[in-house]
């Protein structure tokens, strides 16, 4: 089995607890020490992924947000966000994913982000491109991606996460604010979606400015394949963080610029 048919796996083990208990009228929400929430659906996925990954790969490491790193023995570890947006998921919006994303020798080599809910699966392999699964009217259809042609802000769509909560932003807070208003449209998708949106073409700019590890190393090669870049907000290539700019590389030295 190769890795992305493995990963592909892991996903359809996650959709299936994420799509069961999505909008259940017994999940479980508890808060983390961070004050973030976590549901049942969370834990579950994770603990689900890391029994088949010790089933199928047993030396593979793992890395999640919700339990304890499992040292790799072999060089390779799986980083898993078992749901991305998980505010969304708790109160029934249906922009939420599982990142998945397999790490060897400190390079990320394939990635899934699936959120069944908007019956979409994005995937990558290192050097192979990246691609969508769209399911529409119950046809399957796999295209290719690639990030957009737009090559001046003034006609860039932008996509960010939050804009009220100022301390997010820390001393980005007034470049994010004239970023707004220079781009053409601006939109508050957040967490996964932006990111992707600008590996489909959609969108040219995504914003997060703080972001963990499990939220940047899915979207990372799915970006890279499709023709973009994927930097920290220094303009470091790579899923170190403090947070991350995605976009269709004709905008990002001057994204970069603007932000240092």
């Amino acid at each position: 089995m190769n890795d992305l048919t493995l990963a592909q796996q892991l996903a359809d083990i996650a959709d299936q607890v994420s799509l069961a208990r999505f909008r259940a009228s017994d999940l479980v929400i508890d808060s983390k020490p961070d004050l973030t929430p976590v549901s049942d659906a969370d834990k579950k996925i994770e603990q689900l992924i890391r029994e088949q990954l010790l089933k199928v790969s047993p030396e593979d490491g793992v890395i999640g947000e919700e339990f304890e790193n499992k040292i790799s023995t072999n060089n390779r570890e799986w980083i898993l966000d078992p749901i991305d947006g998980t505010k969304n998921y708790i109160r029934g919006v249906p922009i939420w994913a599982t990142l998945i994303a397999l790490r060897q020798n400190n390079e990320i080599t394939c990635t899934v982000v699936s959120a069944p809910a908007i019956n979409r699966r994005w995937y990558a392999s290192k050097g192979e491109g990246a691609y969508v699964v769209e399911n529409i009217l119950g046809k399957e259809n796999t295209r290719k991606l690639k990030v957009s042609a737009v090559s001046r802000i003034s006609d860039a769509s932008f996509a960010f996460a939050e804009v009220i909560k100022k301390d997010n932003w820390e001393g980005y807070y007034d470049k994010f604010l004239k970023l707004t208003n220079d781009v053409w449209r601006s939109r508050g998708f957040g967490d996964f979606w932006g990111h992707m949106l600008v590996a489909e073409g959609a969108v040219d700019i995504a914003i997060e400015p703080k972001l963990a590890l499990w939220d940047m190393a899915a979207l990372y090669l799915i970006i890279k394949e499709a023709g973009g870049s994927f930097t920290n907000l220094n303009g470091v290539d790579g899923v170190s963080g403090p947070g991350a700019i995605s976009s269709n590389t004709l905008l990002h030295k001057e994204l970069l610029a603007r932000f240092a």
